[in-house]
């Protein structure tokens, strides 16, 4: 949309990408939060509330550097320096761990908030997602992955989704081969994304024009047909043989953390892909995401981040997931829930219907105060029922 669609008559629309909620799609996301945050705090996170805008040093050291393009930019009047809106939350909440709470033992944060995207992730998406997530800080085993993982299928199950598959990587194995075929960064970055979209040929062509040895680069192709089952690491261990030490590593991290998962939620399907390196200039280590069948594209992604902290002096281990919470809600149908009905009160100072309202709202009900001349409106407001002063006192009476 440009400058010039615009007019007098339609000043009421909103830029591509940016939407709202009205009710009651609004009070079902509301609802959702709180669940969300009730399961959270169940689960030992703590619940940290970053700020929409920061200096853009902080927004985008590290890791987090390939959101510069996502994020808006501005400059501060006072300090002169330039300041970003985040685009996402998750290097904040690294900067809190690393420097505003310092602690030595394991710190789980969670986080819920709007961020505002410069472009979206993909056509049709949102750019101001409602990003609900949760990070573990401070241990550097499989165990608290597998712990993040089962975190992020309970969100999953609350948002009333139904059960998704996994879908698990290790973004070291293709890194591992690329530094023992000693490819430059430019020779690792194309390689990368001819992965990404299994470009066999491509990939065969940019194997032979960086000289990739044999042994590393068969190992290098193969990562385009290893996906499928628990089986495929059977494969790749086959194939691998010959591979860097972080290589078998990285497939020992994978095989623990299958097997843990299936002894703990033993109705997920497990799903692997060597091949699939989303985050791959972000993570350190394993990644994961959800996907539901019929639905083209992830609904939850995390994965581990070591040393996010560095730049802000502490380079902590740190595993974490993110999801939509609209787009989780859209998904699930919840945001078509119609609102609770309400009563409607006429509006007086009369001190037993005073009386009457405050208990009603104080046991849970929806009680709405009729404004004068607007009686006949209480449909309208969403009201079934309203308060009549009867010789017993006030009492409710339907509106059919």
């Amino acid at each position: 949309m440009t400058e010039s669609d615009f007019t007098k008559d339609n000043l009421w629309m909103l830029p591509d990408g940016v939407d709202e909620l009205l009710p009651p799609q609004s009070w079902a996301l509301e609802t959702l939060r709180r669940r969300v945050l009730d399961c959270f705090q169940a689960w030992g996170y703590e619940l940290v509330v970053p700020p929409a805008i920061e200096f853009l040093d902080s927004l985008l050291t590290g890791v987090a550097g390939d959101l510069d393009l996502q994020t808006f930019k501005l400059t501060d009047q006072q300090s002169g320096r330039l300041m970003g809106v985040r685009a996402d939350i998750t290097p904040q909440a690294a900067r809190i761990d690393a420097h505003q709470l310092r602690r030595d033992c394991p710190v789980r944060l969670c986080s819920l908030g709007t961020v505002l995207q410069a472009r979206p992730e993909a056509p049709m998406d949102s750019r101001t997602p409602v990003q609900v997530g949760a990070e573990l800080y401070g241990h550097a085993g499989i165990e608290s992955d597998v712990e993040i993982i089962a975190l992020m299928l309970e969100l999953l199950r609350l948002a009333g989704l139904p059960t998704p598959h996994l879908d698990l990587g290790h973004v070291g194995v293709f890194g591992g081969l690329a530094r023992q075929a000693e490819l430059s960064a430019e020779a690792e970055a194309d390689l990368w994304d001819a992965l990404q979209r299994k470009a066999v040929p491509e990939i065969e062509s940019l194997l032979a024009r960086y000289r990739v040895a044999p042994p590393v680069a068969d190992m290098l192709l193969a990562l385009t047909d290893l996906g499928g089952g628990v089986e495929v690491l059977d494969q790749a261990s086959a194939r691998m043989a010959g591979a860097a030490p972080e290589v078998a590593d990285a497939l020992r991290s994978l095989w623990s953390v299958a097997g843990a998962l299936e002894r703990r939620l033993p109705d997920v399907p497990l799903h692997f892909d060597l091949g699939e390196l989303r985050g791959y200039r972000y993570h350190t280590g394993i990644v994961f995401a959800a996907l539901l069948p019929g639905h083209g594209r992830e609904v939850a992604r995390g994965g581990r981040y070591d040393h996010i902290g560095r730049v802000f002096g502490r380079p902590r281990p740190a595993t974490g997931f993110s999801a939509d919470l609209k787009a989780l809600l859209e998904l699930a149908g919840a945001a078509a829930a119609p609102a609770p009905a309400g009563l409607g009160a006429p509006w007086s100072d009369d001190g037993a219907l005073l009386a009457e309202v405050r208990r009603r709202r104080e046991a849970g009900e929806r009680v709405v105060w009729v404004l004068p001349g607007h009686e006949g409106e209480l449909a309208d407001m969403g009201c079934d029922r309203r308060l009549v002063e009867t010789a017993e006192g006030w009492r409710e009476q339907s509106l059919n």
